[in-house]
């Protein structure tokens, strides 16, 4: 089911060779003149049009080393640790005291200071919605190399939401912060060509020490496919999420070194909980059970990731232990959830009251799981008489938000990216949520997630998240899927000290070298 026609490789190869086309061309070709610049070639695969660092949703301007942010995620421990912050405290889970580094410069070689600091987050406040949510910030007050921040409630997570790329640090000063933002990290931006590429050089005054590399280019490109002609053409070094039936063709190069690793990311079925059929729990519940989850890893995923039962990974300690023999799947099981919502399967087609069940699906080709995933549900949803219809959509979190003519979506979240499930219930289920494109807003569920925010006890935090989350998959808020692999491919010969991140966050750091 996942294998490509002709006319699909054929636009894959069209699209691969534009790519291939677009990387190596120059005024000069490196035969003609070799350099002698450390120089890697990052592909990535989601595009972006904005490097503004507090909306930007792909996270480019960190990813690609631009930026950084007060604190980070330790991915081991799951716990935050400093990066631009030294340290913070607080007594009361309200009152923030954030003490700064002492010996950061932006890339135009400004001091990063409290004032600026303090600029940088209250324009991300004022620039994202998201944002002002996530942080609940009142007041900041700037005194030197500290920071006096005060939450409009007691807010014990404050910190690890610090973690979001779009709290970002920069120099708000600079005129033109959508294509050239200045920040702290290792590279500094010298050319943007929106939807295509970056261009970065060393920035020699890094705080962290300067990296090894003279040069990163960071491009773009969406179709899997085309990215893993780049990597075997030699035109670029590293690929992020190569495509999955490509992966032992790639590892028989010599040399090339293909890593997966799990993350925090499930790829979900999201619910439109404004449309009438969805309302109905029967019919979510239908829906849910009619996801061969297991058969989609194994076909679609090639076996990198596990299925999904809920949002978070079972190795997580806030993930619920579930109980798999209890939730049954499969056509039969869907048909009967359907009869008890009122349908019955008439002529080969489930109708209700004299009117079929007809659905829309919505999918993104950036994620190229995503659309698979889609086709292989609309075929087992048509063999029980549902009526699904699949919609393209290029940015999945701007169409949600705005358009409410649709039932379905698959949709990838990374549901634990500050080592916390605070994250996810918040952005997800909260009704002021910013990734609450379902549009739920369950009293019950909402004074769990409160509860969850006004909570320190870790234990006690964990038994929240377990039971939001328990209170979501007992209800068929979503549908969770699959957890993906993140899969990267690099020209082993050539790459130094590339990690693979579990939160997706850390790609371009100045540790990164070439042999």
């Amino acid at each position: 089911m996942n294998k490509k026609t002709p006319l699909l490789a054929l636009t894959s190869l069209v699209l691969g060779a534009g790519l291939l086309s677009a990387c190596g061309s120059s005024e000069t070709s490196p035969a003609a003149q070799p350099s002698t610049d450390k120089n890697v070639h990052f592909l990535y695969n989601f595009s972006t049009s904005s490097l503004d660092p507090h909306v930007d949703s792909s996270y480019v301007p960190l990813r690609a080393g631009i930026t950084e942010t007060l604190v980070r995620l330790d991915e081991e421990n799951l716990t935050v640790a400093p990066w631009l912050a030294k340290s913070w405290e607080s007594e009361d889970g309200q009152h923030w005291t954030i003490d700064l580094r002492d010996d950061v410069t932006f890339q135009n070689g400004k001091p990063m200071t409290g004032d600026s600091v303090k600029a940088s987050l209250e324009r991300a406040l004022q620039e994202s919605p998201a944002i002002q949510n996530a942080l609940k910030i009142d007041t900041i007050e700037a005194e030197g190399d500290k920071l006096e921040i005060t939450t409009t409630q007691p807010f014990p997570e404050f910190a690890s939401e610090l973690v979001n790329p779009n709290t970002a640090i920069i120099d708000v000063s600079e005129p033109d912060i959508v294509n050239k933002p200045i920040g702290t990290g290792p590279f500094k931006l010298t050319s943007f060509t929106p939807g295509s590429k970056l261009e970065l050089d060393r920035y020699d005054e890094y705080w962290d020490g300067a990296s090894p590399l003279d040069s990163v280019t960071f491009s773009f490109n969406e179709d899997a496919n085309a990215r893993t002609l780049a990597l075997k053409s030699g035109q670029v070094d590293i690929v992020y999420r190569p495509e999955v039936e490509s992966l032992d063709s790639l590892k028989a190069i010599d040399g090339m070194t293909v890593e997966s690793t799990s993350t925090f990311r499930v790829h979900q079925m999201t619910m439109n909980m404004e449309r009438e059929s969805i309302k109905d729990l029967n019919v979510r519940r239908a829906l849910d059970a009619l996801i061969d989850r297991q058969g989609i890893v194994d076909t679609i995923l090639l076996g990198y990731g596990e299925a999904a039962i809920g949002p978070f990974l079972p190795s997580l300690p806030f993930a619920p232990t579930y109980d798999k023999t209890a939730s049954q799947s499969g056509a039969d099981v869907a048909v009967n959830y359907l009869k008890e919502a009122g349908y019955t399967l008439e002529n080969g087609v489930m109708t209700k009251d004299g009117k079929p069940l007809q659905l829309t699906l919505l999918t993104y080709s950036a994620r190229a799981d995503l659309p698979l995933i889609a086709q292989v549900f609309q075929s087992d949803a048509k063999k029980i008489g549902i009526d699904m219809q699949i919609r393209q959509i290029d940015t999945p979190e701007d169409y949600m938000a705005s358009n409410r003519d649709w039932d379905l979506a698959t949709y990838s979240n990374l549901t634990a990216p500050r080592g916390d499930a605070g994250y996810y219930l918040n952005a997800t289920y909260h009704p002021n949520g910013a990734l609450n494109f379902s549009g739920s807003e369950d009293p019950e569920l909402t004074a769990i997630i409160d509860e969850l925010n006004l909570t320190v006890d870790p234990e006690k935090r964990a038994e929240l998240a377990e039971k939001a989350a328990n209170y979501v998959h007992d209800n068929i808020l979503n549908s969770f899927v699959l957890h993906p692999g993140t899969i990267v491919a690099y020209n082993g010969k050539k790459i130094k000290n590339w990690v693979t991140t579990r939160s997706e966050y850390y790609m371009i750091t100045n540790k990164l070298d070439v042999m």
